[in-house]
């Protein structure tokens, strides 16, 4: 009954189920019924929206993306499938089932603890924890080993929210929410030293180009419509396109940066009385503590430096994936998909281009090495999960992040003793953070 329930759950789609988790969520808060209900379809509104943008955004660069892989003459042995599939692969297993009432007690048993800030309500991006347990299952053939890497993996998550949850929050100007979405924090715990040398280059402490900065240099070719739709036509032009399929590469990109600000603010729209009653309640309730909701990165890419940023990353990355000696992955199907492992990077650079492309340059060395490494253990999770490979190795630049190595790694070379010292030490780290320091105490 359990299993038919769950399946139901998770059939609904991030879509349905998260604004169904915002209404609820708004109900306990004791949020008016009719407010409650407004705020979940209006985050609704927001997701489809920024789904269909992406998708847009997707679609266009996909044929581009392959025809500069074709133009450039690259060939590398593991086939990049994209990061899309997470999702689908993960739920279709039991262990994508078994994920949500455990990261439900957990967040919380840790909230009620003092141990965590974050109120986790991005069901969907649970698939991350189960896909890295699919991956262990794969490896070791132990289910129940499969089952209890996913902990230390949603603490991890916990951990990054609370973490940089102020640095992200007031970049993107979200208040009274964090970013639980592992694919997007990961970045930020390489970019902040980064950024920190950048402050101590007196060329980078010289200047900065940021999206308002070009805009108020450069008026017209600043705006963000113009910086995408030249972005769009380099791109068609390195992909060797015809004149008019260039033009509409330039006004897809263009269209982006244009649309997708506006589906972020159906986000917020529906987020804010949610934040404002959570706070409210959590303060008479839980004895003044704080608490943030935990959403997905999709609130983020709507910034203008993350899409710049993002959309300049694809032949960069494509160029780093040829010359880096060792790499394997043939970056494909994740390149239109480079948004929502960037996007908070950026915050980490403060929206500098230039700085948050290089950044991300180093960020996606370390991703395309990892996820050259990872790729069996995700070929036997994709067979697990009933797809066809075709008797290629599969992977994706997303898939090499280090949590996913951290995790696997543990429960692949030191079995149940890594998992289990692994959640201890990550609990103390929640520990230190939240009941010790204090961290981002209101």
């Amino acid at each position: 009954m359990l299993q038919l329930a769950l399946n139901f759950v998770t059939s609904l789609g991030g879509i349905v189920l998260i604004p169904i988790v915002i209404i609820i969520l708004g109900l306990i808060v004791q949020l008016r019924p009719t407010k409650a209900i407004l705020a979940g379809l209006t985050v609704g509104i927001g997701m489809i929206g920024t789904n269909a943008i992406i998708s847009i955004l997707s679609t266009a660069l996909e044929p581009a993306v392959q025809a500069m892989v074709s133009n450039f003459g690259l060939s590398l042995s593991i086939l990049d499938v994209g990061n899309g599939i997470g999702g689908p692969l993960a739920f279709s297993t039991t262990l994508g089932i078994i994920i949500i009432p455990i990261a439900i007690f957990i967040n919380l048993v840790l909230i009620f603890t003092g141990l965590t800030k974050t109120l986790n309500v991005d069901i969907w991006n649970l698939w991350q924890s189960a896909f890295v347990g699919i991956m262990t299952w794969g490896v070791t053939g132990d289910y129940l080993l499969a089952i209890l890497v996913m902990v230390p993996f949603f603490l991890i998550e916990l951990i990054l929210a609370d973490a940089f949850q102020p640095k992200v929050s007031e970049f993107f100007n979200l208040p009274g929410i964090s970013i639980t979405h592992v694919m997007a924090l990961s970045g930020l715990v390489l970019a902040t030293p980064i950024n920190w040398l950048f402050d101590h280059i007196p060329f980078f402490k010289r200047t900065e180009i940021d999206p308002e900065t070009i805009q108020k240099k450069f008026g017209f070719f600043g705006n963000p419509i113009i910086i995408g739709f030249i972005i769009g036509i380099v791109m068609g032009v390195l992909a060797g396109f015809e004149f008019g399929h260039i033009c509409q590469l330039g006004m897809e990109t263009a269209a982006v940066l244009a649309l997708l600000p506006k589906m972020i603010a159906m986000f917020m729209e529906g987020l804010t009385p949610i934040a404002g009653a959570t706070q409210e309640f959590t303060s008479k309730h839980l004895h003044g503590k704080t608490l943030n909701i935990g959403m997905d990165a999709a609130l983020t890419v709507g910034n203008p430096a993350v899409l710049a940023v993002s959309l300049l990353m694809i032949p960069v990355t494509l160029l780093l994936a040829v010359i880096l000696p060792g790499n394997k992955v043939l970056p494909l199907g994740d390149l239109p998909m480079l948004v929502y492992a960037l996007c908070l990077t950026v915050a980490a650079y403060r929206g500098d281009i230039i700085r948050s492309v290089l950044g991300s340059a180093v960020y996606v060395v370390t991703m395309l090495y990892l996820s050259t490494w990872i790729a069996p253990a995700f070929t036997s999770a994709y067979q697990i999960a009933g797809y066809d490979a075709g008797g290629s190795i599969v992977s994706f630049v997303t898939a090499g992040l280090w949590p996913n190595v951290i995790t696997l790694g543990s429960a692949q070379f030191f079995g149940y003793a890594g998992v289990g010292i692994l959640t201890v030490i990550l609990l103390g780290i929640l520990f230190y953070m939240n009941r010790i320091k204090k961290w981002n105490q209101a």
